[in-house]
C-alpha cells in the first residue's frame, strides 16, 4: 500500500486542528476587550501583599474594589490602592454595603472621582449592588433597577449584581445595564451554583437576539469546581472574592480559579455528551471475539 497517498487523502483530525488556547478568545464588556474571563475582588485578605500576589496568580485584568472610604484604608493606615497596579488592572468600583438606590448612586460617583484622578479606565464602570438585608445580602430588585437607570443615564457602564431570577435579569438589562451578573448563591456562602437551571434561563433570555451580551456569574463560589460549573453552563465570566481571600492558601487558590475558568469555557465550547439513564459501552459489543468452550 502506498502510505504516502493515504496520508495525503486523510482528513485533518480534530486533534491536529485543536490548540491549547482554543475557546479562550477575548470578550467585551462595554466596548472594552478582556482576555481573562475571571474578575476578582480585593477584600477580606489577611494582608495586602497576599492580595497582591493572589491578583497576579488569578490572571484577572479586572479587579473590584469597595470604594467606601473606610474600606480603602486599613487599620495600619495603608491604602488598598497602593497595592494595586492601576496601569495593569481595570478597577471596577463596587457599591458593596449599600441598601438604597440613592446610596449606591452616591458611592458610584465617589468611585468615579477617585479613579478619574488615577487615570484608570474603570472610572466610568461600576459593579452595582443594592442589597435588601444584612443577613442574606440578597439584592433589592426595585432599588437595583432604579439605581441602574440613574447610573446609566449618568454615563456609567453598570455591571449589575442580581438574583438568578430571569425576569429580574431581563428588566435590569432593559434598564441599561452593560452586563448582568446573576448570583450562583448568596455572597460569601461558598455554596457554588445552587440553581443551574435558573442560570441557563438567564443566559437564554439575556442573550436572545444579542448573543454577545455579557452575563457573569457573581457570588457564592467556594472552590474551583464551582467556577468550572458556571462556565460550562455558558456564562461569559465569573466574579468572586471570598473563595480566594479566605482559602488556606489564597495564591494557590487564585491560580486554581484561573485554570478552572479556562477549562470550563473550553468544556462549554467543546460540547458535553448527553446525559443518559443507562450505561453506554465505550467499546461496541458487535464484532467482539467470542470464546466457545471446547474449541
Amino acid at each position: 500500500m502506498n502510505t504516502e497517498s493515504v496520508r495525503e487523502i486523510k482528513p485533518e483530525s480534530a486533534a491536529e486542528k485543536w490548540e491549547p488556547e482554543a475557546g479562550l478568545a477575548p470578550f467585551q464588556i462595554a466596548g472594552r476587550t478582556l482576555t481573562s474571563r475571571l474578575i476578582v475582588g480585593t477584600g477580606k485578605y489577611a494582608d495586602y501583599p497576599t492580595m497582591q500576589a493572589a491578583l497576579d496568580a488569578s490572571g484577572a485584568e479586572v479587579v473590584t474594589v469597595a470604594v467606601r472610604r473606610e474600606r480603602l484604608i486599613n487599620e495600619r493606615g495603608e491604602s488598598l490602592l497602593d497595592f494595586i497596579d492601576t496601569t495593569r488592572y481595570t478597577i471596577l468600583p463596587n457599591t458593596a454595603g449599600c441598601f438604597s438606590a440613592d446610596d449606591a448612586v452616591r458611592v458610584a460617583r465617589l468611585g468615579r472621582e477617585i479613579l478619574d484622578q488615577l487615570g484608570n479606565p474603570g472610572a466610568n464602570w461600576v459593579k452595582l449592588e443594592v442589597l435588601g438585608d444584612k443577613k442574606t445580602l440578597l439584592p433589592d430588585p426595585v432599588g437595583t433597577i432604579e439605581a441602574t437607570r440613574e447610573l446609566a443615564r449618568d454615563g456609567f457602564n453598570v455591571l449589575v449584581y442580581t438574583s438568578d431570577d430571569p425576569i429580574s435579569a431581563q428588566r435590569i438589562k432593559d434598564a441599561g445595564a452593560a452586563a448582568v451578573m446573576p448570583a450562583g448563591s448568596p455572597i460569601g456562602s461558598g455554596q457554588g451554583v445552587l440553581n443551574r437551571n435558573n442560570i441557563v434561563l438567564c443566559l437564554e433570555l439575556l442573550k436572545s437576539g444579542d448573543a454577545d451580551y455579557p452575563v457573569i456569574v457573581d457570588a457564592g463560589v467556594g472552590a474551583a469546581s464551582d467556577v468550572s460549573v458556571a462556565m460550562e453552563l455558558g456564562a461569559d465570566g465569573v466574579l468572586l472574592n471570598t473563595a480566594i481571600a479566605h482559602a488556606r492558601e489564597p495564591v494557590m487558590m487564585a491560580h486554581a480559579m484561573r485554570k478552572a475558568c479556562e477549562a470550563g469555557r473550553q468544556s462549554y465550547l467543546a460540547g458535553r455528551i448527553e446525559k443518559k439513564l443507562y450505561a453506554t459501552a465505550s467499546s461496541p459489543f458487535e464484532g467482539a471475539i467470542s470464546y466457545i468452550p471446547g474449541e
